[in-house]
């Protein structure tokens, strides 16, 4: 499983648009991606603050996504309405949560060069308190 929080900041103005965005990648992700288990885009309290909350089969399937035609083509108007992103994996509690503990998995052999360039970009941070807990 891969399971992680965007942390997102969109630039003064840009809300209409981002919001636009979200929906169509959620759309898109959610009728073209089956190894999707959670694809949620959230306001924040603080103006201009959204979250994403992702979680896919694998990080197999994350890698998938961010690589996706739907998710190439909207990088540019994200580029151009974001102005900050933290990505934070983020890991289950047993019995707290229907998902299982998000584990990071190398490229697969033969993979392009845009997979391992965001396979290596985009690796899953496993905590180390993480692994006690499990």
């Amino acid at each position: 499983m891969a399971t992680l929080l965007a942390h997102i900041t969109v630039k003064p103005g840009s809300e209409d648009a981002f919001e636009e965005i979200a929906r169509t990648l959620y759309e898109r992700t959610h009728a073209d991606e089956p190894e999707v288990r959670r694809y949620e885009y959230w306001r924040g309290s603080d103006p201009r603050t959204y979250y994403t909350l992702l979680s896919f089969d694998d990080h197999h399937a994350f890698i998938e996504h961010q690589t996706s035609d739907h998710h190439e083509t909207a990088s540019p108007a994200i580029g151009a309405s974001v102005e900050s992103l933290r990505l934070e994996w983020v890991d289950p509690i047993a019995d707290a949560s229907p998902l299982t503990a998000t584990d990071m998995q190398p490229a697969p052999d033969g993979a392009n060069e845009l997979v391992v360039t965001y396979t290596d970009r985009f690796a899953a941070d496993v905590a180390e308190w993480w692994l006690a807990q499990r």
